[in-house]
């Protein structure tokens, strides 16, 4: 199958990386807003201007979308779902009932496919959390983040005004993780979970009072959150905070018996050195999937959820029941 890449960030990289590797893909480019001549990718692939991608329709199978959740996807997911079967990782939770529409109105009025919000979660804690919660549905799920870089909240902080770079760290707190894990099945508020950690590199003369003011109030990213801004140098951010690290687990805690006798816990982590290669494997997974959907006559938006786990894997069902079942 035929694999295009649309924005060409950290993201960007990590599809790049998991479709060169992929037995039964090809990469046909990365697509930018950026001038494509300034563009060196990383394994050679070819780079064109994003408004020049329809002319390339009859080459391309699958979009890969690799751009923001806070602006970005929200209006290139259905617009490019219009003429393309399309992948992204939106991942704003609160929002995705709301984009998952738009997607879908898009992919079914042009009879194309869109699979939304894919990468780990949401995407395979999503998974977790369903598969652990129908096995135990008398129970409590809790989720944690981290310590890691959130590249969708980095994301969001560049874009305010006055901001030249970002990190922004997800923090776990231990004491709620091991409330969790107790069995105790405990209420924890958002923000008793996690705190937020914000390294800014600021603009020459922005106003950082201001700055932090926009971060520690940004709905659906800070506002429930304990969020420490630390403005610093480009030096200090690309000494200390260059690598994009980030992890977290799912705990589901629950009952079964006929008295709710017996305790069960249920697991699932991650441990990343790179999220954006992760992402983007899990990214070119789904790209599969919804390449195989498609050419069934699927039509429309799905999620996660809605893929048949055979068809992520290049595996053959054959070879998935003799190696994995």
């Amino acid at each position: 199958m035929k694999v295009a890449i649309a924005g060409y960030g950290n993201l960007g990289r990590g599809v790049e990386a998991a479709v060169t590797n992929a037995p039964d893909m090809e990469l046909v480019g990365v697509f930018t807003r950026r001038d494509p001549s300034a563009v060196k990718t990383v394994t050679g692939a070819p780079a064109y201007k994003i408004v020049d991608i329809d002319d390339h329709a009859d080459r391309i199978d699958v979009v890969v979308i690799c751009g923001g959740s806070a602006t970005d996807l929200p209006q290139q997911t259905p617009e490019l779902a219009k003429h393309f079967v399309v992948v992204d990782s939106f991942d704003t939770h609160a929002n995705i009932p709301t984009h998952f529409a738009n997607v879908d109105a898009a992919a079914r009025e042009a009879g194309t496919l869109g699979i939304i919000s894919c990468g780990w979660d949401p995407g395979l804690f999503s998974l977790a959390r369903l598969y652990a919660s129908a096995a135990l549905p008398q129970g409590a799920d809790y989720t944690f983040w981290g310590r890691g870089v959130s590249q969708g909240h980095s994301d969001a902080i560049r874009r305010i005004p006055g901001v030249a770079d970002a990190r922004q760290y997800t923090v776990p707190v231990e004491s709620a993780v091991q409330a969790a894990r107790s069995g105790k099945n405990p209420e924890l508020t958002t923000r008793q979970k996690h705190t937020r950690e914000c390294f800014v590199v600021a603009e020459e003369g922005a106003d950082l009072e201001a700055i932090e003011k926009a971060i520690v109030t940004m709905p659906n990213y800070f506002a429930d959150y304990d969020t420490t801004v630390t403005f610093i140098s480009q030096e200090e951010l690309n000494k200390n905070h260059a690598g994009l690290p980030h992890g977290g687990t799912v705990i589901r805690s629950g009952r079964t018996g006929v008295d709710g006798e017996y305790a069960n816990t249920v697991e699932f982590s991650l441990s990343l050195d790179s999220n954006p290669h992760f992402t983007g494997s899990v990214l070119a997974s789904v790209a599969r999937a919804a390449y195989r959907m498609h050419e069934e006559g699927k039509t429309g938006a799905y999620t996660m959820f809605d893929i048949p786990p055979a068809l992520l894997s290049p595996l053959s069902a054959e070879e998935l029941r003799a190696h994995l079942m």
